[in-house]
């Protein structure tokens, strides 16, 4: 079995997730965490088995050789991480938000696309069990030809004072917040399931004063395939009375021509055909690490792609038709008129 070293950069709010799964991967070894604290950073080698700590990432990377970095750190540093290891002829895993501007994202993927390194955003969301479930439903045509989708998500993690404070306090000052933080998830899980996005008619707002973004979003989706719509109706003010909140992030529904798919927030998939009672759909989830195992998942997808030469779903120039569409809703939302997404060239 071939081994594959990595090392990791960041030991923010999520990087334990990307750290835990890792152990699960055999085929890869985290020799390395780069971090400014070291106290911070000390408890996730200890527990993850990682042996080594810089303060400095190029030196770590001098140092270590390794196979691949994973980037989990702010999306304005993305760009000169990438470029380092790029041109030490390293693969790159990189998380979301990919840059905080478009024409910076689009910078990052040429520049990994011209010195010929694997590079694949880190965006779990379309990885998912039960989007992966949903999508074989979908191709087997459980539910007849697909024309309505709708996604509705409440966080309850965006009111009053302290708002995001306790977890990632930094959202409070993104001038972009809901769309490009959270919604960029629903936009590729989108395209994954229903195909290309050509054209959004958005309404942003800002629900809680304390913050800079928007906190509220409805957008309304035509994809390539004339007879598909979808809704995206969300907000992070507004409380759900889910069991957790933070495990699908929300309920989904897809409509066909024989009947209709519906998510929960518990992870239950049901099938209800026209003129039958709704049915429960089994399928295999664990509910452990994030939102049903997806980070392990999407690493797991990186490293069997880095194994056997399969291009990432989520490779650079897939995920700036992601990121097109994404400036694409901020555009209608400012205009009040419907956007074309080819007008963000990829």
């Amino acid at each position: 079995m071939k081994q594959l070293k990595g090392v990791g950069i960041g030991a923010g709010y999520f990087s334990p997730f990307q750290y835990e799964a890792w152990t699960r991967i055999p085929e890869v070894e985290i020799t390395a965490l780069c971090n400014r604290d070291a106290e911070k950073a000390r408890p996730y080698m200890k527990k993850y088995g990682i042996q080594r700590h810089y303060t400095d990432y190029r030196e770590m990377i001098e140092k270590e050789k390794p196979d691949f970095v994973d980037i989990i750190t702010p999306p304005e540093t993305h760009l000169e991480m990438t470029k380092f290891a790029a041109d030490r002829d390293i693969d790159v895993i990189c998380q979301k938000p990919l840059a905080p501007t478009f024409k910076e994202g689009k910078k990052i993927v040429e520049y990994a696309t011209k010195t010929g390194i694997r590079f694949m955003v880190h965006e779990n969301w379309r990885f998912q069990p039960w989007h992966r479930e949903i999508k074989k439903l979908i191709l087997n045509e459980e539910i007849g030809k697909v024309h309505f989708m709708n996604w509705r998500k409440r966080m309850g993690d965006g009111w009053g004072e302290n708002a995001y404070i306790p977890r990632q306090p930094y959202f409070r000052e993104y001038p972009r917040l809901i769309v490009y933080e959270n919604g960029i998830h629903f936009i590729d899980t989108f395209r994954y399931l229903g195909g290309e996005i050509k054209r959004v008619f958005a309404w942003l707002k800002k629900l809680n004063p304390v913050i800079a973004g928007e906190d509220f979003a409805l957008v309304n989706f035509e994809f390539e395939n004339p007879d598909l719509l979808a809704v995206w109706d969300a907000n992070r003010y507004n409380e759900p009375n889910y069991e957790n909140p933070r495990l699908t992030f929300g309920e989904f529904q897809v409509d066909g021509t024989k009947g209709t798919i519906r998510l929960y927030s518990s992870g239950k998939i049901t099938i209800q055909k026209l003129g039958e009672k709704e049915k429960e759909h089994q399928y295999e989830m664990q509910p452990i690490n994030f939102a049903g195992d997806c980070v392990y998942t999407t690493q797991r997808h990186f490293i069997d792609c880095l194994l056997n030469g399969n291009e990432f779903e989520t490779n650079g120039p897939d995920y700036l038709k992601s990121l097109a569409v994404q400036e694409a809703v901020y555009k209608s939302a400012e205009t009040g008129m419907p956007e074309n997404t080819r007008e963000f060239k990829v």
